[in-house]
């Protein structure tokens, strides 16, 4: 309903206005289990907030979605619910200098992932809760002042269903029927946290010493469901856990402020991981049920770490309005990869960043929705969608440089210092700055507007000159903009010299570290040095930038990228000739050409996957559309080559088999994939799991060459949650009109399915193979999404609106037609037109794409 939405004026009046001392909330949750015929299912939520008004006489409102409201009184007098709430506000009139607000309603369970989410496992019919709230959606759930800088300590109780344990962001003890929580410390409504039902529980506990002799003692938990908890491996979860709060506290000073740790692994996620104080939530996919890569088991590392660090980024001291997003998912992208490296087995982990989680911000960068690190957040639909590559990654790299531009020791220095100013307060940008420029004695301001407060990425290129021994005269770098994010920024870079050497390696001879600025910077320290076949700007990965190379590095990539000794190095080469690519300045058959001869020699698994996933989409998007039958035969012969050749039972087998799951095209690679299913084929070492089964499913099903009744035997083999989904996915991707227009009806038409399925079906929906299949759904796709938008929840909304939108479609035509909505849909909702015009900014991108390499064919 329209009065979802809340504004940043509306929120800094309302801080103005009030304080809040504290909150009791008080959930009857046994309403879960049991019959409830066709009614939907709802809660009792019955809230305290006892508040201060610093104007007495004033005006102000709590917010609070729900079905119904049973009650509301304000300092002891009975308010009509139907005159003072209109479904997502509660109006309050006439306040005094201390309040006390109680409100009694009937909330609603969730089935998208916001608020209270209810999931009924079909593998034995239990029911699981668990509470998603970021941005504003605690409001779902109890009445609340639904924004960040009104902190307030938070006591809560469940009464939940007999048998049931209940979690909260406090240690919780059962009596009386009832769950009841300790206080908590001040902090934000959204994070505030709960978690209900028959989990299976494991429990630990970290010690530690503090500097003033005494012993903090946290006691740890880890929960997911029971039909998971076979597949659960909770001591490598606290062994992570443990490893990350020594990494914290050695490095923070400050002890961890929450009380306990207790991790949560739910069902039917939208998130990664949420870092609700004492009480974290994650997506249960990070419990394997199959065999996984090493990649797999880092980026558990690196989001249980990114959690973590929001205790202090983001909890202790929060933002003050979603502006400053920044300074917690930042902070936490950054510090998820820093701590990994340096405190756990992952110790290649700024590998996977640079090559892996800058990609993601460099797509971002380069949209016309870019944004500066330092956002312009108007409202709540503003913030849902600034969730972005920009704010996690981007911002994470513009970390990387400042500790590069202000020192590890000063940065760490000036966080200690931070959050002992502002705990359990709230902050903005200069709060930050300032603490930076006390401890680093460098201009924080001046840094900030070229890098927090300014969009778009640079491009660095080297120059180079030699004199007639081969020697480099003069190497610059030159520092590029586009037009419409003209800004040239300071960057702290590492510039690195290669050559072959007699055993064929490419290896780095020279290196220097200077401070590029301005469009052309001359590199003095590296005049004189032998001539390198391979220049890297930004070696190290130091800075934010695009790479580009000079012809003679270019040529050597072309021939010897494989030959590249350092991993980081040839993951940074790796990751440029993708921008190349996606820059129309690469055609996409050269790039699959070097995945095709040089990723076999891949040592690092995550770059691996990473180079797959870039060629698929090489393929998919960017490959002139006659070509494409010839790019599929190519990766699909290339792929079941280097599975063949890879060591049996090996992580690098069990990657190149699901890449050639995903890329089969022929006749012969489907039989294959067919005897591997049925057993009458083998590949010596590569074990056909669960997981692996659906990986190979999908492909065939997409290909007709596996019906329902085939996909629905695979669900009786593995009649699981996870296994719905894939049935789903599978179900969707059947090449048949009547399976389409199911499809789409059930995602567009109706809202029976829940988050998980709809993405599912999504996923499933739009295949590749299936262009002309899907062609007409290109018009109706226009004609519903304002509706869907109006209708659905926005993560519902977000989820079709970008996974319906007709990429596939990949011609003038359907530009020209999403050209013509957003003109005539000007007074569309921002976030709705933001998804729309990144959509097609990633259309042109397409076929800018396939016109260079449509040019190669000559």
């Amino acid at each position: 309903m329209p009065g979802e939405n809340l504004s940043r004026d509306e929120a800094r009046e309302r801080a103005a206005l009030l304080s809040v001392d504290g909150y009791e909330v008080s959930l009857d949750l046994r309403s879960a289990v049991g019959e409830s015929g066709d009614e939907p299912r709802t809660f009792r939520s019955v809230t305290t907030i006892r508040f201060r008004c610093s104007e007495p006489g004033a005006a102000s409102f709590a917010d609070l979605i729900a079905p119904g409201v049973t009650a509301v009184s304000l300092n002891g007098t009975d308010l009509d619910p139907s005159e003072v709430f209109d479904g997502s506000r509660i109006a309050l009139e006439d306040l005094r200098d201390e309040n006390e607000l109680v409100v009694d309603a009937q909330c609603a369970y969730s089935r998208t992932g916001e608020g209270m989410h209810r999931f009924v496992d079909p593998e034995d019919g239990e029911v699981y809760l668990y509470t998603q709230y970021e941005p504003a959606d605690s409001r779902r759930v109890m009445t609340c002042f639904e924004q960040p800088d009104l902190k307030a300590p938070f006591r809560m109780e469940v009464r939940a269903p007999e048998g049931w344990t209940a979690w909260s962001n406090g240690v919780g003890e059962l009596a009386d029927g009832v769950w009841r929580f300790a206080e908590t410390k001040p902090i934000s409504s959204y994070i505030t946290a709960f978690v209900a039902g028959p989990y299976h529980y494991v429990t630990d506990t970290y010690s530690r010493k503090l500097a003033d002799g005494s012993t903090l003692e946290i006691p740890l938990g880890a929960m997911c469901r029971k039909g998971l908890a076979k597949h659960f491996d909770a001591d490598d979860v606290f062994l992570i856990t443990k490893q990350g709060l020594d990494f914290f506290h050695d490095h923070f000073d400050c002890p961890y402020p929450f009380g306990k740790y207790d991790q949560a692994f739910v069902p039917e996620y939208n998130l990664g991981a949420m870092e609700n104080p004492g009480l974290v939530t994650f997506r249960e996919e990070y419990i394997f049920r199959g065999k996984v890569t090493s990649a797999s088991y880092e980026r558990r590392a690196n989001v249980i770490l990114h959690e973590m660090a929001h205790m202090w980024f983001g909890d202790l001291v929060t933002m003050q309005w979603w502006d400053d997003l920044w300074l917690k998912e930042s902070f936490a992208d950054f510090m998820g990869s820093f701590s990994m490296v340096e405190c756990t087995r992952f110790t290649n982990g700024w590998i996977t960043f640079a090559n892996n989680r800058k990609s993601w911000a460099y797509r971002a960068d380069q949209l016309p929705s870019t944004h500066p690190i330092t956002a312009d957040i108007r409202d709540l639909e503003d913030a849902k969608l600034n969730f972005d590559g920009i704010t996690y990654a981007k911002g994470a790299s513009v970390l990387k440089q400042l500790v590069a531009y202000a020192g590890q020791d000063a940065f760490l220095e000036g966080a200690r210092r931070y959050f002992k100013r502002h705990a359990y307060g709230n902050t903005q940008l200069g709060d930050l700055l300032s603490v930076l420029e006390e401890t680093s004695g460098r201009d924080m301001a001046t840094w900030s507007r070229s890098w927090l407060q300014t969009a778009g990425v640079n491009s660095l290129t080297p120059v180079v000159t030699y004199d007639a021994a081969g020697r480099v005269v003069e190497l610059a770098v030159l520092q590029e903009a586009a037009e419409s994010h003209p800004t040239l920024r300071p960057h702290r870079v590492a510039i690195g010299l290669y050559r072959r050497t007699p055993d064929g390696s490419v290896e780095r001879y020279a290196r220097a570290e200077a401070d590029v600025d301005g469009p052309r910077t001359v590199i003095a320290d590296l005049a004189g040095a032998e001539k390198p076949d391979l220049i890297l700007v930004n070696d190290d990965d130091l800075t934010y930038c695009k790479i580009r190379f000079d012809e003679g590095s270019l040529a050597t990539l072309r021939t010897h990228l494989g030959e590249v000794s350092d991993p980081l190095a040839r993951a940074l080469c790796w990751s440029a000739l993708w921008n190349l690519t996606r820059d129309a300045l690469m055609p996409a058959r050269d790039f699959i050409d070097l995945v095709l001869r040089f990723a076999g020699r891949e040592s690092d698994i995550g770059v691996l996957q990473m180079l797959h996933a870039w060629a698929r989409s090489a393929l998919v998007n960017y490959a002139a559309p006659g070509w494409r039958s010839t790019g599929e035969r190519q990766l699909a012969e290339g792929a079941l080559s280097e599975l063949r050749l890879a060591e049996p039972g090996s992580q690098h087998q069990l990657t190149w088999a699901r890449f050639f799951a995903s890329v089969a095209a022929s006749e012969a690679d489907y039989q294959l994939l067919e005897k591997l299913l049925d057993g009458s084929a083998q590949i010596d070492g590569l074990d056909v799991d669960q997981e692996m089964r659906w990986a190979f499913l999908e492909p065939l099903s997409s290909a007709g060459r596996a019906s329902s009744d085939v996909i629905d035997a695979e669900l009786a083999r593995d009649d699981t949650a996870s296994g719905k989904r894939h049935q789903v996915r599978c179900l969707a991707a059947r090449p048949s009109e009547a399976v389409k227009a199911q499809a789409w009806a059930e995602v567009v038409e109706s809202d029976a399915l829940s988050n998980a399925l709809v993405e599912a079906t999504i996923a499933g929906f739009a295949q590749p193979s299936q262009r002309e299949l899907i062609a007409p759904y290109a018009p109706k796709y226009f004609e519903a999404i304002e509706r869907v938008w109006s209708e659905r929840s926005i993560q519902i909304g977000m989820d079709v609106v970008r996974g319906l939108f007709p990429a596939l479609q990949d011609s003038v035509g359907t530009l020209a037609a999403t050209d013509e909505w957003l003109s005539s849909h000007t007074d569309a909702a921002p976030a709705l037109r933001r998804l729309v015009i990144e959509a097609r900014d990633d259309l042109a991108r397409v076929l800018r794409g396939q016109a260079c390499d449509a040019g190669a064919a000559g």
